[in-house]
């Protein structure tokens, strides 16, 4: 997870502070060499991290406490703003044409992930953002690159262009706005062939698809875990083109962070987008003040709602929130709501966005996960009467369904338990609600997969 270490330790390094009635310099000395430490060892550039210590230790001691926050309060909102200023303050949209096609281009290293980020990014255009793309297949010195674009843009449902490896970069590139601007697409996305930045003839021929095509965005790619030599593979390029936003790889992987929080304040150069994993899925709009709210233990609501609306079926959910209230939950229902849940993300994943959530171990959030799957397995085993009428399940139909998916009949009762409770739980919170009064909390009930 992005952070994960960095996050660790400001979580940590803030906590000594609470319960101390005031800031002094020595107690703000101390802190600020431990954030030192933590910021270099998550690769940040020194530089960077010089003037971010120097800057909260200006605003901490040279401004009064507000009123309605502690000292330590004070601090992690100082810490907080200097994040979010140095990951690039507002968010930095993708910028769209009026009237014609808006046209991005995508530039980056050798391996850096480039055709695969540009399939991510029209399925976000497609979906996320209702837009009509299209996909300029211009990587024609690696092999296998078109084809590989080509099973993609099938993937995700987007049209592509595909001229083979016979025809110049440039020319592919023009093909494709043509047809873009007579069919009426709203986004062409152009991927371009890897390279180094210190090859002149490729990058000369970037040069001549900028000149071509007349982006309104030029996007870098860039692998978060190549820590502080992004930065350099940043200016590089920004040196031959007129980079317009970075878009940052593998950042899932990146537990450290140093190359985000070190480029956009060394390069000028804004984050626009994140890959966050493997699936096609994965790939989102950079909001700072999201990213240090993540940093600082402080989850992430508005990602949490925006995975909720774009994964969840509203008429569906509602019918399921009602027959729960009703008592007439079904394993149809908790069948439907995990795979819904699954589409969001990891479950450890969606955890770290909900505020004020302890941190659960890896171990356990394999285990939850397992036993997820389960539930599923088991339910997915069943006759669509079983699903409907669990109380139908004596223990034939539990050796039945416990040879079918490979479990034991252990394994069926303790689901079948847990669904119980869950719908004693609703039962007793639509009497609650009669009463005007919400019901004690813990006790039984529970997710199946706890």
């Amino acid at each position: 997870m992005a952070f994960e270490s960095l996050s660790d330790r400001f979580q940590q390094i803030l906590k000594k502070l609470k319960g101390q009635s005031k800031l002094t310099e020595a107690n703000m000395d101390e802190m600020l060499k431990e954030i030192r430490v933590a910021l270099l060892e998550a690769d940040v550039n020194y530089k960077v991290v010089k003037e971010f210590v120097n800057d909260v230790k200006e605003k901490s001691l040279g401004q009064e406490v507000f009123k309605a926050l502690s000292p330590s309060q004070m601090v992690v909102k100082i810490v907080h703003d200097e994040l979010v200023e140095l990951l690039g303050s507002d968010q930095s949209e993708i910028r769209y044409a009026k009237g014609k096609p808006t046209i991005i281009m995508l530039c980056g290293l050798q391996g850096a992930g480039k055709t695969t980020t540009a399939g991510k990014l029209a399925l976000l255009m497609k979906n996320k953002l209702k837009k009509k793309v299209l996909l300029a297949a211009c990587d024609v010195y690696r092999p296998a690159a078109i084809e590989q674009l080509d099973t993609i843009a099938k993937q995700v449902g987007v049209d592509i262009v595909n001229m083979g490896t016979k025809v110049s970069p440039v020319e592919i590139a023009k093909a494709a706005k043509d047809k873009a601007y007579q069919e009426f697409y709203d986004v062409l996305i152009i991927d371009t062939a890897g390279r180094l930045h210190i090859d002149e003839q490729l990058m000369e021929e970037l040069n001549q698809i900028e000149h071509e095509v007349h982006p309104e965005e030029v996007l870098l790619l860039v692998d978060a875990m190549s820590g502080q030599d992004a930065v350099n593979v940043a200016n590089a390029f920004n040196e031959k083109l007129v980079l317009t936003g970075v878009i940052m790889s593998k950042l899932d992987g990146d537990a450290r962070g140093g190359a985000a929080l070190s480029i956009k304040h060394l390069t000028g150069i804004p984050i626009k987008l994140t890959g966050v994993g493997e699936k096609m899925e994965d790939l989102e709009l950079f909001y700072p003040d999201r990213m240090a709210d993540r940093i600082l233990g402080m989850g992430d609501v508005m990602t949490l709602i925006e995975k909720a609306q774009e994964n969840f079926d509203e008429k569906q959910t509602r019918r399921t929130v009602n027959k729960m209230m009703e008592g007439n939950f079904d394993l149809v229902d908790m069948l439907e709501q995990m795979k819904q849940i699954k589409k969001m993300g990891s479950l450890g994943g969606l955890l770290k966005l909900i505020p004020g959530m302890p941190k659960i171990s890896k171990e356990d959030q394999e285990r939850a996960e397992k036993e997820m799957r389960t539930v599923e397995v088991i339910i997915q085993s069943m006759t669509p009467e079983e699903r409907a009428h669990p109380e139908i399940l004596k223990n034939s139909r539990k050796v039945r369904i416990a040879r079918g998916c490979g479990l034991t009949n252990a394994d069926i009762n303790r689901m079948l338990k847990k669904f119980d409770q869950m719908k004693q739980m609703m039962q007793q919170m639509k009497q609650y609600q009669k009463g005007g009064k919400m019901p004690p909390m813990g006790g039984q009930g529970g997710f199946p997969f706890k």
